[in-house]
């Protein structure tokens, strides 16, 4: 185990050695490389930052407004039938529209039901098997001036219920 942490602290530093050399052995200039990197990075910061300030307020205005709760509580007759845990929901809800509510809703559930609980590994199953979806395409496609994503969308999506689905069935198949 110490060789491991040994070797894991060095990493970094061999890696960046690693660059310096060969940019060396190249004739590159990598203080240049590296400042017009970063210039591009600035770039793409700017280019997206009206896309995450739009996407930031429409998160909190859909958590602040309560509509979750309403729509959870005209859903569980049906995810009963299913046996599908309504205490799930918040988070399958809010997992593909933000990452930050979803870690606390997840947070939530581990503190009322425990994190060894079905619903409690659920939980961790779903945010290990989903992905922020609209935070994740608002970035890429605005950062390449993509503006057709409804097909993107739909497949990001349909893959969201697939992982949450399997997640639970494979938890309440395990637990």
């Amino acid at each position: 185990m110490q060789l491991i942490n040994f070797l894991s602290s060095l990493a970094m530093p061999f890696i960046i050695l690693g660059i310096v050399t060969y940019a060396f052995l190249e004739k590159n200039k990598v203080f240049d490389d590296f400042l017009e990197g970063a210039k591009e990075g600035i770039e793409i910061v700017f280019s997206i930052l009206p896309t995450l300030v739009g996407l930031f307020v429409a998160i909190g205005a859909l958590r602040s407004s309560g509509i979750l709760d309403i729509i959870i509580h005209f859903i569980t007759p049906l995810l009963n039938v299913f046996h599908f845990p309504s205490e799930i929901m918040p988070l399958a809800m809010l997992r593909p529209i933000s990452g930050s509510g979803s870690i606390a809703v997840a947070t939530d559930i581990m503190k009322n039901y425990g994190v060894d609980s079905t619903i409690g590994v659920i939980a961790s199953t779903i945010m290990g098997s989903t992905e922020t979806t609209l935070y994740t395409i608002a970035v890429y496609t605005s950062c390449v001036k993509i503006k057709k994503t409804r097909f993107v969308l739909l497949a990001c999506l349909m893959a969201d219920v697939v992982g949450i689905v399997v997640s639970v069935i494979i938890c309440q198949l395990m637990t």
